[in-house]
C-alpha cells in the first residue's frame, strides 16, 4: 500500500554555511523541472524524426508568512524569511527539499534566489513573501555540504 504524502511535509531549506534553515512558515513550495527535447531529421531516415534529451532546468518557488527571525523567538533565529533572503538575493545558495519523514528521499542542489517580493497589504492582513530559486547544475539525493 502507497503511503501519502501531505504537501505540508515537504518543507524548503537554505544552507546559511553551517546549518539548512527551514524558509519560516510557508504557505507553499513548488520544484518544477523541464527537460528540453533536441528533435533531428536526417536522409539516412527521411520522414523519421530522432528525439534526443537536450539539457535539463528548474526552478523552485516558495511562497510564506513574514516572520520576525531577528528576536530570540523559540526556533526562530534558525528559520529563513525575507529578511535573511534579502541579504542573499543573487546569489548562489545550496538548498534541500526534505519531508523529514523516514524513508523518503531528500532533494538537493544549487541554485540562485532571482526573485524576492515582499506584500504588506493594509488592515488585517498578514505581511507574506515569496521568492524563485533558479536552479544551476543537477538536483541530487545525497547532500553536497
Amino acid at each position: 500500500m502507497s503511503t501519502f504524502i501531505k504537501g505540508e511535509d515537504l518543507i524548503l531549506y537554505v544552507h546559511d554555511g553551517t546549518i539548512y534553515r527551514p524558509l519560516a512558515c510557508l504557505t507553499s513550495n513548488s520544484l518544477s523541472q523541464t527537460q528540453s527535447i533536441i528533435e533531428s531529421q536526417t536522409k539516412c531516415d527521411p520522414g523519421v524524426t530522432i528525439k534526443d534529451a537536450g539539457t535539463m532546468s528548474y526552478d523552485i518557488s516558495a511562497e510564506g508568512q513574514y516572520i520576525d527571525t531577528t528576536t530570540a523567538i523559540t526556533g526562530a533565529l534558525t528559520k529563513a524569511s525575507h529578511d535573511y533572503l534579502f541579504t542573499i538575493l543573487g546569489t548562489s545558495v545550496t538548498w534541500k527539499l526534505d519531508s523529514g519523514l523516514a524513508g523518503t528521499v531528500a532533494y538537493f542542489g544549487t541554485a540562485i534566489i532571482g526573485d524576492l517580493s515582499l506584500d504588506a497589504g493594509a488592515g488585517d492582513e498578514l505581511a507574506t513573501f515569496s521568492c524563485t530559486l533558479a536552479g544551476s547544475g543537477e538536483i541530487v539525493t545525497t547532500d553536497p555540504v
